[in-house]
């Protein structure tokens, strides 16, 4: 055997023992020799790979023999070339490593592969594919075949126009379409196409076939879900929103967006601070920033919300804390019913209550009141009767029954007082406007003039001639006729009457008041009593006791209060408090 230098190195072999060696004891591999022995025998080339391993590496190299003939053809051995092909094999390795990935990974992501041959006009499909059409591994498809697979309409339509326009104008795709498997299942796929080009002209078009039914039923279910979801809190009554850790709103409901008389897109992003009062944006920001440092709801708490324009809104709110998938809070959901209307109802009730409480303490002391009163009237008129039963004397009798008639005058008079308070308390339907209060007194001082005149009263009206109080006219003249009578009636002999009367509006409330110089009142003394039924505090021969009581039932019954401030001997002051609201 004669080789050069570098062949014998492949073997480890030096120059000297080569002619020594025979070439067989080197290719000893069965097939190596085997195809070694068939070169020798039939005249042809043959190719064989082999190896040669150390510690460090692996080096591959290619033998090819090829038969060696003397002048006149006869075979006399075999010339043997030998590359080395390592990094070739590495190469071919490294492919078949990366097409056992690819296999598995079309295994795993369900994609498949497919490729159609222009020229040949042969459509191929991978194992995948195949699969995913649920046709045996022996199919082989055509294009019409393939089209044919796709669901009638949309589908069908859609895959044809694609692959025409791949064909003609060379044009990717990558669409999501429905097929009928061969078993007549529908499933979704994402069917895409790539053209390979030669020379400017396409020659195949490569392609991957996915199946993505899975996920698009997935997605039909959520987006489902979600409709449902959205069509639950759009027709709930209630306000619902969620916001994001900077308390920025990142869903809105129907509810919400009415309320604020808002578009969706113009509320989200936007923080409290841009859609409500300040100070009501403020305290929801605390309250967000609670539940987001406490990671605790807060849970029917009625709070007040103030609009921009100015609009009170009572709320029953709940704030509950929203966490992402990995158990972080990422924001909270806020919920609140308008009770707005509920909390009026619940104001007019306890206002009910409250009415009705005072009415059956004036019922239960006009009860009082009547028993007395008319058990007095009745003992008087019992002890006059018998008095005329027993009595001869004519002259007397007569005395007695002037004294009876005077009697059955006075308990008239007491029933027509008691029937004017019950007038005022079951006047349910009182009706009140605008009245000039001005105006008003003016027309009672002009009504009284004879009685000021004899008395020499001094009235200074001080209210201003555009004040107006919300009132009953008939009501109104009274409480002023009252209050003016009284000052005259309860005069001191010491001075001349001074009357001032005085007007100003104070919040939701006209106090009108009247103010005198005369005897005064003891209202450490007489203080509780001082608006009673028939209470009097003076020794006048004309007090009854009746009008203060008919002012404050008059005055409550519109809804407001009278007061009183008084200084023996210096004078009285009354308050009347004209309810502006009710």
């Amino acid at each position: 055997m004669d080789a050069s230098d570098s062949w014998l190195d492949i073997f480890d072999i030096q120059a000297k023992a080569s002619m020594d060696i025979n070439i067989f004891e080197l290719f000893s591999g069965m097939v190596e020799n085997m195809d070694l022995q068939a070169s020798l025998k039939d005249s042809t080339s043959h190719t064989i790979r082999h190896h040669k391993t150390t510690d460090q590496s692996e080096q591959w190299f290619e033998s090819t023999f090829c038969p060696w003939f003397d002048e006149t053809e006869n075979l006399m051995g075999t010339i043997v070339q030998t590359d080395d092909i390592t990094r070739l094999v590495e190469k071919e390795l490294e492919l078949e490593r990366a097409n056992y990935l690819l296999q598995a990974q079309s295994e795993v992501l369900n994609v498949g592969n497919w490729e159609y041959n222009v020229e040949t006009e042969q459509l191929y499909w991978s194992e995948e594919t195949k699969k995913i059409h649920q046709v045996p591994s022996s199919y082989q498809p055509d294009v019409s075949e393939a089209i044919a697979f796709y669901k009638q309409g949309y589908s069908r339509n859609k895959i044809s126009m694609l692959f025409h326009q791949i064909m003609t104008q060379g044009t990717p795709f990558n669409q999501k379409l429905a097929i009928i498997t061969a078993k007549g299942e529908e499933r979704w796929v994402k069917a895409a196409g790539k053209p390979i080009k030669k020379d400017g002209e396409i020659v195949k078009v490569f392609g991957t076939f996915q199946d993505i039914h899975d996920k698009v039923m997935a997605e039909t279910k959520t987006r489902e879900n979600e409709q449902l979801l959205h069509t639950l809190i759009d027709n709930i009554p209630l306000n619902i929103f969620v916001k994001d850790l900077d308390s920025k709103k990142i869903l809105v409901n129907k509810a919400e967006c009415e309320y604020l008389g808002k578009k969706p897109e113009e509320m989200i992003g936007k923080s409290d601070f841009d859609l409500y009062d300040p100070e009501v944006a403020k305290t929801s920001r605390d309250e967000d920033l609670q539940v987001i440092r406490t990671l605790k709801p807060i849970l029917g708490k009625e709070t007040i919300s103030i609009k921009k324009d100015g609009e009170y809104t009572n709320f029953l709110t709940s704030k509950i804390p929203l966490f992402d998938g990995e158990g972080k809070i990422n924001g909270l959901i806020g919920i609140s019913m308008d009770i707005t209307a509920l909390k009026k109802k619940e104001d007019q009730l306890r206002n009910l209550i409250n009415i009705t409480s005072v009415q059956n303490k004036k019922l239960i002391n006009f009860a009082h009141i009547v028993s007395h009163n008319l058990r007095s009237h009745s003992a008087n008129f019992s002890m006059l009767l018998e008095f005329l039963i027993n009595e001869d004397d004519e002259r007397e009798k007569e005395h007695i029954l002037k004294m009876l008639s005077q009697a059955s005058n006075r308990l008239l008079e007491t029933l027509d007082n008691l029937n004017e308070v019950i007038d005022i308390n079951t006047n349910v339907n009182l009706e009140k406007s605008p009245l000039n209060l001005h105006d008003n007194v003016v027309k009672v001082q002009q009504s009284l003039s004879a009685l000021l005149e004899k008395n020499q009263v001094e009235i200074i009206n001080k209210v201003d001639k555009d004040l107006c109080v919300s009132a009953c006219c008939s009501y109104l003249d009274s409480i002023i006729i009252n209050l003016l009578t009284n000052a005259v009636k309860y005069r001191s002999s010491e001075r001349n009457p001074v009357i001032t009367i005085n007007a100003k509006k104070h919040d939701k409330h006209v106090v009108f008041s009247v103010s005198d110089n005369g005897l005064g009142i003891d209202l450490e003394r007489y203080g509780g009593k001082i608006f009673g039924l028939y209470k009097t505090f003076h020794n006048n021969k004309d007090a009854r006791g009746l009008g203060l009581y008919i002012i404050k039932n008059q005055i409550e019954a519109m809804g407001g209060s009278i007061t009183a401030k008084s200084e023996v001997d210096k004078g009285t002051t009354f308050n009347v408090y004209f309810n502006e609201e009710s």
